[in-house]
């Protein structure tokens, strides 16, 4: 099998790419990605969701003032305070959160964006992402398929009514991610992740499973 070409491969060097080139991605790759995304799983089947696809630098630029806005308000404050996750070094942690901080500062130059989106109504509940985050997920897995990097952010929901105005959502549907896609500065790799046998147990909270018992622990 080819390199790239294993999903379990493809899955642990799906690094979140946040230093994207400006460069143009061609249609057909898209829509391979768009693809991918309605293979998912959805609610009995229902298939609500939609996915829009943004290139416009103008509707872009409105967004990013607010996801500028969380960053400041929100996302930068809290890296700063918060130790680094399991797994992940200080040192790799600070260059997460400078990625970050380009995406913002450059957020609106990702060539495409594709928005999730649900039809739930008014109040959508705790179980409404279980029908479009399985389709955000295979269209991350796609991306990193075709060499284009990609993430999965919600920030612009902390600003929902404004992002999704500038966005022209209507009613009855919500914004659940938007991924930023484009071809990568950096280079795929290993994901930063702790010991999965520190978050597995068997039957019992807190029993540990007796398969990852060779895992080494960090």
């Amino acid at each position: 099998m080819a390199e790239g070409a294993d999903v379990f491969l493809i899955m642990a060097t799906m690094r979140a790419m946040r230093r994207l080139k400006p460069d143009p991605v061609p249609d057909d790759l898209i829509v391979k990605i768009l693809r991918a995304g309605q293979c998912a799983a959805s609610g009995g089947n229902t298939q609500r969701w939609r996915f829009l696809v943004i290139k416009d630098p103008e509707i872009k630029k409105r967004v990013q003032v607010y996801y500028q806005r969380a960053f400041d308000e929100v996302v930068s404050p809290r890296y700063q305070r918060s130790a680094p996750p399991p797994g992940v070094t200080a040192e790799r942690y600070q260059r997460q959160h400078a990625a970050v901080e380009y995406l913002t500062e450059h957020f609106a130059e990702a060539p495409v964006w594709i928005v999730a989106c649900l039809e739930d109504g008014a109040n959508p509940n705790r179980s409404s992402g279980s029908s479009i985050y399985p389709a955000v997920q295979n269209m991350l897995l796609a991306a990193r398929a075709l060499g284009l990097g990609a993430t999965l952010t919600t920030r612009h929901l902390l600003y929902e009514k404004e992002t999704e105005e500038a966005l022209g959502i209507p009613s009855g549907f919500h914004s659940y991610a938007i991924l930023p896609i484009g071809y990568p500065m950096g280079h795929f790799g290993p994901v930063g992740r702790g010991p999965v046998a520190e978050i597995v147990y068997l039957d019992h909270w807190g029993e540990p499973y007796p398969a990852l018992a060779g895992e080494s622990r960090a």
